[in-house]
């Protein structure tokens, strides 16, 4: 049996790959390769190139390979720009979303599991947040993204096929092999940013908003380490096959920093101090937003690996200085 990843030559997914072809799956990636890298892709997958809503596509996928699971990545991720740009994000995150669920459906696909985020539930009145809570996202990334979660629940419900939707928190960090990392130019993750910034590819980095009521003014929110969330979704795909009911949890480790711990963080770990300045805040951002990752380490016997944000940083600047040093030699 075969796991299709789409999305699976970027950040998250080129990680899960990974993953995967190391439990032994045979899996096939689906990428059109607008933020993500042919390179990512480990040798052992099957890399197409192509969209999620090529039906024409899928449907050969399907009928070529004998996939018993859709691992579902792709997608748009930038906040701001969802709220400047928000009918790309309803197109790429929702209505693409809608065509390849549909495509499961007709072909009798057994398990789904989804990238959704923590942005569902915009700021919430508690922390750490649990997912009982009610949903109030911010923005239209996070309101495209609950939207896939919904037509999940009603398509699992009327077919034979199960789904797990996961909602990230804030993903950092990088293969600790450094066979694969953040690799997206112009990417807007704070500690991609903090880290370009140390190694001199960014000559400042914005802190946006520094009155927030939070110790140090500035948001805080829950780092996973990008191996910790890949785990998460292969013991998922094995809580599906065998035989969990369909499941929308928590990825996160419960325990949050802010945006000014975190260049700290960054500071220790390159030895350079970063050029910070002070912006307006950004529309979109919630104050604090921090996991309680109860039922999926309940659900799923998740235990975190890599819960240090020191170590996240340091294996996020260690892929920095990577493709620094590549770009040099290549010229670029």
């Amino acid at each position: 049996m075969t796991i299709l990843v789409t999305g699976g030559a970027g950040y998250i997914g080129s990680h899960a790959v990974i993953d995967f072809l190391q439990a032994g799956e045979e899996v096939v990636v689906l990428d059109n390769l607008s933020t993500g890298f042919d390179w990512a892709v480990q040798p052992r997958a099957t890399l197409v190139t192509g969209d999620i809503a090529d039906t024409d596509l899928l449907a050969r996928l399907f009928s070529e390979h004998e996939i018993e699971a859709v691992v579902h990545f792709a997608g748009s991720v930038v906040v701001p720009e969802s709220v400047e740009n928000p009918l790309k994000y309803y197109l790429n995150n929702t209505a693409k979303s809608r065509d390849l669920i549909a495509a499961c459906v007709a072909h009798g696909v057994k398990h789904f599991i989804f990238s959704s985020t923590a942005a569902v539930y915009g700021t919430p009145a508690s922390v750490p947040v649990s997912e009982e809570v009610p949903l109030a996202p911010e923005s239209p990334y996070g309101r495209s993204k609950l939207m896939t979660e919904w037509m999940l629940a009603d398509a699992a419900a009327a077919h034979p096929m199960s789904f797990a939707a996961l909602r990230y928190f804030n993903v950092a960090g990088a293969d600790p092999e450094g066979r694969t990392g953040q690799s997206t130019a112009n990417a807007t993750h704070l500690i991609k940013v903090a880290c370009e910034t140390a190694l001199g590819k960014r000559d400042h980095i914005d802190i946006f908003g520094t009155d927030y009521p939070t110790p140090d003014g500035t948001c805080i929110r829950d780092y996973i380490h990008v191996s910790d969330l890949v785990m998460a979704h292969r013991r998922a795909l094995d809580y599906l096959r065998g035989g969990g009911e369909s499941l929308i949890a928590n990825c996160g480790y419960g325990h949050g920093f802010s945006v000014r711990e975190v260049l700290a963080s960054v500071e220790r770990a390159s030895g350079h101090k970063l050029n910070v300045r002070e912006t307006p805040k950004r529309a979109g951002d919630a104050v604090e937003v921090v996991a309680n990752p109860a039922l999926i380490k309940a659900r799923l016997g998740w235990v975190p690996q890599n819960d240090d944000l020191d170590l996240i940083i340091a294996h996020a600047l260690k892929w920095e200085e990577f493709l620094l040093n590549s770009s040099r030699q290549l010229g670029r």
